[in-house]
């Protein structure tokens, strides 16, 4: 099995920035990919951002230029920083862990989520 622990959520100014952790454990020989989703309240699940194992990046529009995904493959640590925050980004985000495990099984891993709400 593999687990994730996301850390760093909370309420953002407009304007201000936080960065999201999320570090993965267990069985995890390697990983693919490492992205991170948000879902608001009413509205489906959205992914923000992804990065795979060969560096390569992709944003959904709403947040190009403002946040950056980037990871720390010995820590199997995923992070989100996340500037010049509006009030639509409110939403529980979740990090997303695909990979396979010792056996050669892929899996695909949630975190728990944390909330982001940003509002003055």
């Amino acid at each position: 099995q593999v687990q994730l622990v996301e850390s760093g959520g909370g309420l953002a100014q407009p304007g201000g920035s936080l960065r999201l952790s999320c570090a993965a454990s267990g069985n995890i020989f390697s990983i693919t990919t490492m992205a991170w989703y948000r879902q608001a309240p009413g509205k489906q699940r959205e992914l923000v951002a992804a990065l795979n194992s060969g560096g390569s990046t992709n944003y959904v529009d709403s947040v190009k230029d403002r946040f950056t995904i980037s990871r720390h493959n010995v820590k199997k640590t995923v992070y989100l920083q996340m500037n010049s925050l509006k009030p639509e980004d409110t939403a529980v985000y979740y990090c997303n862990v695909r990979g396979l495990g010792y056996e050669g099984l892929d899996f695909g891993s949630w975190g728990q989520g944390t909330q982001v709400t940003v509002s003055s």
